[in-house]
């Protein structure tokens, strides 16, 4: 869940940043309350990386092909895709609105060798410093919200133009609301109840309209799906109905 400081401005949702807070030391658990992002984070991570390769021409084949991109990661949580941006020679931001993450994922980069600069700051503060990133990732934290448009609005400023913005989410129907909550949440204690709010999720459709008038292209968007035969998570052209994520660009 993403970041923020608190003031006036900002999208940010106290209660929500207060359940993020309270699993702050369990981020890098693979077996604890984030064993579903830990699980998912492979998938994430091929969506993403071919999405920047292809954005920005890079060999992905390079040691570090990433080098001179600046990437935002708007919560940021423990780290557990700042880190992998870093490694793949991004020059990374992260941050958060939960000021108990910034810490744990701080300590973890540090005991990695990794140079990440996380800051607890929100979007708008960022948007209203003048930042500006080659590439914004905005995974899971869109339904976290208080003001879904106002949120992209922020993350669209923060982009330099020709600039990429990964977004991830969970639609919003009654599959999503057995899978995400009662399978997630209930079944499987993957996550504490009440972790989500189904209220909030968004459909495929909703964002993309939100993305637009935020100012930027939606251009793709894919479903992660989780097999529970094979345990892992795949990338789908045609399966949106839980998980998803879309490529946005600023023109």
């Amino acid at each position: 869940m993403q970041a923020a400081d608190s003031g006036a401005g900002t999208t940010v949702d106290p209660a929500e940043v207060a359940k993020f807070e309270a699993m702050a030391a369990e981020w890098w658990d693979p077996s604890g309350k984030f064993k579903p992002l830990h699980m998912l984070n492979p998938c994430r991570l091929d969506y993403i990386t071919a999405q920047i390769a292809a954005e920005f021409d890079r060999d992905l084949d390079a040691k570090t092909p990433f080098a001179g991109l600046r990437l935002l990661d708007i919560g940021c949580g423990g780290g557990l895709l700042s880190e992998p941006m870093a490694r793949l020679g991004a020059t990374v931001v992260g941050a958060d609105a939960a000021v108990g993450n910034i810490p744990v994922a701080q300590l973890h980069a540090e005991q990695s060798g990794l140079v990440i600069d996380y800051r607890n700051v929100t979007a708008e503060a960022l948007a209203g410093a003048g930042e500006q990133f080659d590439v914004v990732l905005n995974m899971e934290v869109v339904e976290h919200v208080a003001d879904p448009l106002a949120f992209l609005t922020a993350c669209q400023t923060l982009l330099k133009p020709g600039g990429l913005m990964v977004c991830s989410t969970i639609n919003r129907n009654p599959k999503s609301f057995m899978m995400a909550i009662v399978g997630a949440e209930v079944i499987m204690r993957w996550l504490p109840r009440g972790t989500h709010d189904w209220q909030k999720f968004i459909t495929p459709d909703e964002l993309f309209d939100l993305i637009a008038r935020a100012g930027l292209d939606p251009v793709d968007r894919k479903g992660f799906v989780f097999n529970p035969v094979a345990w892992s998570w795949s990338l789908s052209d045609r399966d949106l109905s839980v998980n998803y994520v879309t490529a946005s660009l600023k023109r």
